[in-house]
């Protein structure tokens, strides 16, 4: 049985651990609602380049040579963009996308599709290189300044990889976990390239004039969505992992409180003990006394 001693010194050592888990969620509930506010600032600009983009590609006449990332093509090649986080204590936030994203691998591998992989953040990358995937580029850092040039960076490497005919990609899906609430969080497989525009009813479908034409508008254009599209992706990963962060650490300080008290109920207990034997030992005695 431990000692008097032994059982305080745990009951400290929990009491410390249980200080910073509390500490750890604050510190995530409070970027929780930055991270929040920045995806209701994104999705309205999302949401209108998306729908000028399907105007302007749907209104592409049939004698117009198709732009290189509306083009669709047999997938022979495929680059998955994980996103995972750099740091852990987030509960399963990186094991499901790195499950996920390994069972995408399997099954695009079954279709006889080549696999590659870009990784943004140490997770997933540390999970992908001990399985062997061909990581074709890391991206370091970028949660620690999150922004839309970083996010461009991102993109314009993925749009490079994709025109590049030595690279021979096909097709890009990104890999991230969509936030839904702080206890809430789904991982989702996107296609990005080729951009698949939304269709358009047959009143929608007049033209307008374009200035210079319309392959230049869409050479600005559908590099432009790439960008906010990993951005947003970005933003959801990160209020994701803000969210099991502090879902995991709610509950890591709950089991904390919960630990204390079978300890404080084992310390009475072994206390009581050594004090009932101790009277035992002084009645006993003036017994022999006698």
């Amino acid at each position: 049985m431990a000692s008097l001693k032994d059982i305080r010194k745990r009951i400290g050592s929990v009491k410390n651990t249980q200080k910073i888990t509390r500490a750890m969620k604050l510190v995530a509930a409070a970027r929780l609602r930055k991270a929040q506010q920045n995806i209701l600032e994104l999705r309205p600009y999302a949401v209108k380049t998306m729908e000028v983009l399907s105007a302007v590609a749907a209104r592409a006449g049939e004698n117009e040579e198709v732009h290189p990332l509306l083009a669709r093509r047999p997938p022979k090649s495929t680059m998955l963009v994980v996103l995972s986080s750099d740091r852990g204590l987030a509960g399963a936030f990186n094991a499901s996308i790195c499950k996920k994203a390994h069972q995408k691998w399997r099954e695009l591998e079954s279709e006889g599709s080549e696999v590659c992989f870009s990784v943004v953040g140490r997770k997933g990358r540390d999970y992908l290189k001990r399985r062997g995937a061909d990581i074709r580029h890391e991206f370091t850092g970028v949660f620690e300044d999150l922004s839309p040039e970083r996010a461009g960076d991102i993109g314009r490497y993925i749009v490079d990889q994709y025109v590049r005919e030595e690279s021979g990609l096909d097709a890009c899906y990104l890999v991230y976990n969509e936030f839904k609430s702080a206890i809430s969080q789904d991982v989702v497989i996107e296609p990005l390239l080729p951009i698949t525009p939304t269709e358009l009813s047959e009143d929608q479908m007049g033209d307008f004039l374009y200035e210079p034409d319309k392959t230049a508008l869409l050479d600005t254009l559908l590099p432009m969505y790439v960008d906010i599209e990993v951005y947003r992706a970005l933003l959801e990963s990160v209020a994701s992992e803000h969210g099991a962060r502090m879902t995991a650490m709610d509950a890591a300080t709950n089991n904390a409180s919960d630990m204390i008290g079978k300890l404080t109920l084992q310390f009475n207990r072994a206390r009581q003990a050594a004090i009932t034997k101790e009277l035992m030992e002084i009645i006993g005695g003036a017994e022999a006394l006698r």
